[in-house]
């Protein structure tokens, strides 16, 4: 009787979909750009505009790029997790900034499994069992000023 029950429960777990979790998250960019690690990290000689944010005037376009940070979920928050990826995207896309000779990333969306979503202040971030993710497209430019 118990291998009878324990093949039934083997079986019933084996041909249950696996309960995967993927959780939007919004996380202003403001907030990851105040994170300490971000004053350490992110140098102020490239700046960066979400599409739909005020922008300076754009000098010139220098090339688009995409870029597809994840981090550890385990022991993190869903809020802390994104923040994390969210400031290695814009690492990677000031290092992007820095090779091209750009001041600015501008138009920047998120860009989660191929699909845009435009907000002026938050970041889209996906938030799953054990990994956390946030994909940035965004345009390197030389903008005027300092705005």
């Amino acid at each position: 009787m118990k291998k009878a029950m324990l093949l039934s429960l083997l079986a019933l777990t084996v041909s249950t979909p696996a309960l995967a979790r993927d959780t939007v998250v919004m996380i202003p960019l403001k907030e990851v750009l105040a994170m300490p690690q971000a004053q350490e990290k992110l140098d102020g000689t490239v700046r960066f505009y979400l599409a739909g944010a005020k922008t300076p005037d754009i000098v010139k376009e220098m090339g688009e790029d995409v870029t597809n940070k994840k981090t550890n979920g385990i022991n993190k928050s869903d809020e802390e997790g994104c923040k994390w990826a969210t400031l290695s995207a814009l690492i990677a896309l000031q290092e992007g900034a820095k090779k091209r000779g750009a001041n600015a990333v501008v138009g920047i969306v998120s860009y989660y499994k191929k699909n845009e979503l435009q907000h002026a202040t938050e970041i889209e971030c996906h938030a799953g069992t054990f990994a956390i993710g946030v994909a940035l497209k965004g345009t390197y430019a030389k903008v005027a000023g300092k705005k």
